[in-house]
């Protein structure tokens, strides 16, 4: 029998029980909805509205439940319709009288918004460390790998030559910026809606301000339509998820290029890849592949959301049971993404002479031949016209920039001297860029010097949010 079937005289369709629980995805929070609830029996008893003696009854019997659900030992009931439900009437047919008197002063709306702000709270807490861990292996790639040329792209054409390490840093700051959009999240998420009833607050004198300190939440939500109906929080999870799942996409896009046979950059370690039912020969980099697939589903969480949010009036409406999945497969998704990547990253072995011949490749130096002419006078805009123009006569005559004699250099423009092949060489190309934040060598070591840095902030705050 359900716990509201007073006001009606007969039960719901097999068909409807199934199709409005929502027990198969919340039963994921038991550990949350039960802490929930000894934080309301400890309130109750301190406020005089139950006796310390059904506090502490209910105490035992939900952490009775608690370790039978840990176990596994614990039945779930077909007609028990969420986890809130089906822990209330276990307790209540385990305790008897005191377990029938834990929903006083609440509603299920108050309670499973608990349910979801907490176990919010626990799924950035895990986001957030396996973020931390992502930024420690690109900073640890950046630094073992220090000194290794690449091209660098624009239009996925070669642009000019960089740092490997310049380049795995670009990544490390891309999701430290995910760190703080999760962080942002897990705060929305840190408040307390307990006490709010179902949407108006209740007549019985809770205290609401103690059940925050007891559930560890930062304040008391100060409106209870808000409290009931606020799913902002998971909008924040879903779009930081979102935007750290496209940074995935990306990084894993260049690993599979820069795995084929057409780049030759890395091989990725056989942990990371699987092979070809067919064709003996392949080694395939699936896991980034399916890495930049699952952004799809990601977004599609981060979609349906905002889409069941959209027209809701206040305050409590059913459409909210569709937020809890959505939610919970983007944080899983997520996380599951950023120990995967990490894993390619620290393991892929770079193939650095042939990322050096290919850096090489495609008039990278081009740039700094038309500064060369700069410095010597010439207005930029001439001296790009001029540096084209060698371009098209090396492309005619199928060589590279620095295979010119200086005789051809000079009888092109007679600003070339002999110093020009400064310009032409690829170290001194990377090493010369020290403006901050520039692929040099210098720079790149302050640049990492400043990354460990934020990533101890990042530590710090992470410590602090779990202690």
């Amino acid at each position: 029998m359900a716990l509201w079937s007073g006001r009606f005289e007969g039960g719901v369709g097999e068909f409807t029980q199934e199709f409005g629980a929502s027990l198969f995805v919340d039963k994921e929070m038991y550990a949350q909805d039960i802490a929930g609830s000894q934080a309301h029996a400890s309130m109750l008893a301190a406020q005089g509205v139950i006796s310390t003696d059904d506090a502490n009854a209910i105490h035992e019997g939900l952490e009775a439940i608690k370790q039978s659900i840990d176990d596994g030992s614990f039945v779930f009931d077909v007609n028990d319709e969420d986890i809130h439900m089906a822990i209330e009437a276990e307790l209540t047919r385990v305790i008897g009288t005191p377990g029938a008197r834990l929903h006083t002063g609440r509603s299920r709306n108050d309670q499973v918004a608990v349910d979801l702000r907490l176990h919010a709270k626990a799924l950035l807490e895990d986001l957030l460390e396996q973020n931390v861990s992502l930024c420690e292996v690109l900073l640890k790639k950046a630094e073992d790998t220090f000194g290794v040329i690449m091209p660098g792209y624009t239009h996925l054409q070669h642009a000019q030559p960089v740092l490997f390490s310049h380049y795995m840093l670009a990544y490390f700051w891309m999701f430290t910026r995910d760190y703080v959009r999760l962080k942002h999240a897990y705060e929305a998420a840190d408040a307390n809606p307990l006490g709010s009833a179902a949407l108006a607050g209740t007549t019985y004198p809770l205290d609401r301000f103690m059940t925050t300190e007891l559930l560890g939440f930062d304040h008391a939500i100060p409106n209870s339509l808000d409290a009931v109906s606020d799913r902002d929080y998971l909008l924040d999870l879903e779009y930081a998820c979102s935007v750290a799942m496209m940074h995935l996409s990306r990084l894993c896009e260049e690993i599979i290029l820069w795995s084929s046979t057409e780049f030759g950059f890395i091989t990725l370690s056989d942990a990371f890849s699987t092979g070809s039912s067919i064709m003996p020969q392949k080694k395939n980099p699936d896991f980034a592949e399916l890495t930049r697939g699952k952004m799809g589903r990601v977004v599609g969480d981060l979609v349906a959301l905002l889409v069941t949010m959209k027209s809701l009036p206040l305050a409590y409406n059913k459409d909210l049971q569709e937020c809890k999945e959505g939610a919970f497969d983007a944080a899983k998704t997520l996380h599951d993404c950023m120990y995967c990547v990490a894993g390619m990253v620290d393991t892929m072995e770079l193939h650095e002479e042939a990322m050096l011949v290919s850096a090489k490749k495609g008039f990278t130096a081009a740039t700094d031949v038309a500064d060369y002419l700069a410095k010597k006078g010439m207005p930029f805009r001439e001296a790009h016209e001029v540096v084209g123009n060698l371009v098209l006569y090396c492309e005619k005559n199928g060589k590279e920039l620095e295979e010119l004699s200086f005789e051809e250099l000079h009888d092109v423009c007679p600003l070339f001297e002999k110093d020009v092949v400064s310009a032409l060489d690829t170290e001194a190309i990377v090493a010369a860029r020290t403006t901050y934040g520039g692929t040099g060598h210098s720079a790149v070591k302050l640049q990492m010097k400043e990354a460990h840095e934020f990533l101890a902030s990042m530590k710090a705050a992470y410590a602090s949010e779990k202690s």
